[in-house]
């Protein structure tokens, strides 16, 4: 009997080599090389009959799209950060830590959708899905259940059943016939994904597949799997709060700036429509630290509460911690303030949290942010129906931002009374409930602010 073959390949990158190495040479990965049988892929059909398997150039402007319309989900959300709904003959791939939804929301899409639907799994029984079903209070006459990890097999039973949808969670546990190693190894993920891309492409029928996050946040298997596919979604959320944030981190068809807001209740995801009210604390009294911000996610503007707590370092090395927040950023904005505003944080503990569990990028929350530090340095609460809106600058200037009419109208129809810009931002339009201050320095804007209560 010959003797197997062997060689090594990187978890993140599929990058192979002949032998151990301790760091990966093509991606620069430590310790992600793992030992694998080395082997030709076997022709395996994928279910293609001969004119499907076939391909002849067109002309560009002869290709007819009009047939191929993007397939609504029933689910605003989901299809803001799709962009309008799931393309004919994409291949989507999700992916978020253990619990937090992805199962629950596919699920969901599944029984809410007027066409055949087919909800693949590896990773649960049909018993186990129909209970699932059974607690989120839905049903369907056209969602088919199929309790299978072989790639072959799966499609021959997508030729039987014609679906218009296919659900697959989750890749990591898919296996083909082609590749004679375990499941969840690079080869088998980018063989087994490989096999539905061709699929997918060749006869317009979409696939949504499920992965699994390594503990640094990727998706688990070689970087070459978020290149294979179209689009790639984030589920993002602690588990400890009851929201859940649905990312877009590729699109072909759509932006990649747009977000989709649910709320975990005992009987599934609940989309948020408006995420504003909820993210926003309803306290009769006004508190020191917490300020409020107008921000943008994709084309949707949000309020949001940001809360800061300023403490005297008791333990000799002041701390700065953040949550929803880069930690570098706030280290800046600490900075300017000890520079240019002359109040002298260095000495003293500084902890910033986004409330609701989100996670923003958007830096005219910039403002806001030193607001809340330093209504909670001087303990002084900032007055009500007061919001910000503007980046600021490492000369402790107001800087410029964008979509400020859309930031205007999220805050008045809120019943905001006050909106602090930088005087860089131009309005193209004065709004009737709420009066716009702006100011070029951000020495100005906490004179201003606080000196009615000293």
């Amino acid at each position: 009997m010959s003797k197997l073959k062997t060689a090594f390949f990187c978890q993140n990158c599929g990058a192979k080599y002949p032998k151990w190495l301790g760091q990966c040479s093509a991606c620069k990965e430590w310790n992600s090389l793992v030992e694998e049988v080395v082997q030709n892929p076997k022709t395996v059909s994928i279910g293609l009959t001969k004119s499907q398997s076939s391909s002849k150039p067109i002309k560009i402007n002869d290709i007819d799209t009009s047939n191929n319309p993007r397939i609504d989900l029933k689910d605003s959300e989901l299809n803001r950060v799709l962009g309008g709904g799931i393309v004919p003959g994409s291949l989507v791939l999700i992916g978020g830590e253990p619990g937090i939804g992805k199962s629950t929301l596919l699920l969901q899409i599944s029984l809410l959708l007027n066409i055949k639907v087919l909800y693949v799994t590896g990773e649960e029984s049909q018993q186990q899905i129909k209970r699932r079903a059974d607690r989120i209070n839905s049903n369907s006459e056209l969602c088919f259940i199929l309790n299978e990890t072989n790639v072959e097999k799966i499609i021959t039973e997508i030729n039987l059943i014609n679906p218009e949808i296919v659900i697959v969670d989750s890749v990591q546990t898919l296996q083909t016939d082609s590749i004679d190693n375990s499941p969840g190894s690079v080869s088998q993920i980018k063989e087994s994904t490989s096999h539905f891309l061709k699929y997918a492409k060749k006869t317009n029928l979409p696939f949504v597949i499920v992965g699994h996050i390594t503990k640094d946040g990727g998706i688990a298997g070689p970087k070459i799997l978020e290149h294979m596919v179209d689009v790639v979604l984030q589920f993002e959320g602690d588990r400890n709060h009851i929201y859940r944030i649905l990312r877009s981190k590729k699109n072909r068809f759509g932006s990649t700036a747009e977000i989709g807001i649910y709320e975990m209740l005992n009987d599934g995801l609940k989309q948020v429509n408006n995420p504003s009210e909820l993210l926003i604390s309803n306290n009769k009294d006004p508190l020191s630290g917490n300020a409020i911000s107008a921000t943008i996610e994709g084309i949707r503007p949000i309020m949001i509460e940001i809360q800061a707590l300023v403490s005297t370092a008791v333990y000799g090395t002041p701390q700065r911690s953040t949550t929803g927040f880069n930690s570098k950023r706030l280290n800046m904005l600490l900075a300017v303030l000890e520079k240019k505003a002359g109040f002298n944080l260095g000495t003293k503990d500084v902890f910033l949290n986004i409330t609701g569990g989100i996670k923003i990028e958007d830096p005219a929350i910039d403002l806001a942010v030193v607001a809340a530090i330093l209504s909670s340095n001087i303990n002084i609460p900032i007055p009500k129906g007061i919001c910000f809106a503007a980046e600021v600058g490492l000369s402790g200037e107001l800087r410029n931002i964008s979509k400020i009419d859309q930031r205007i109208n999220e805050a008045e129809k809120l019943g905001f009374k006050f909106l602090i810009a930088s005087s860089a931002t131009k309005i193209s339009k004065n709004p009737k409930n709420i009066k716009i201050l702006q100011y070029s320095k951000i020495e100005e804007v906490i004179k201003n602010l606080f000196k009615e209560q000293g």
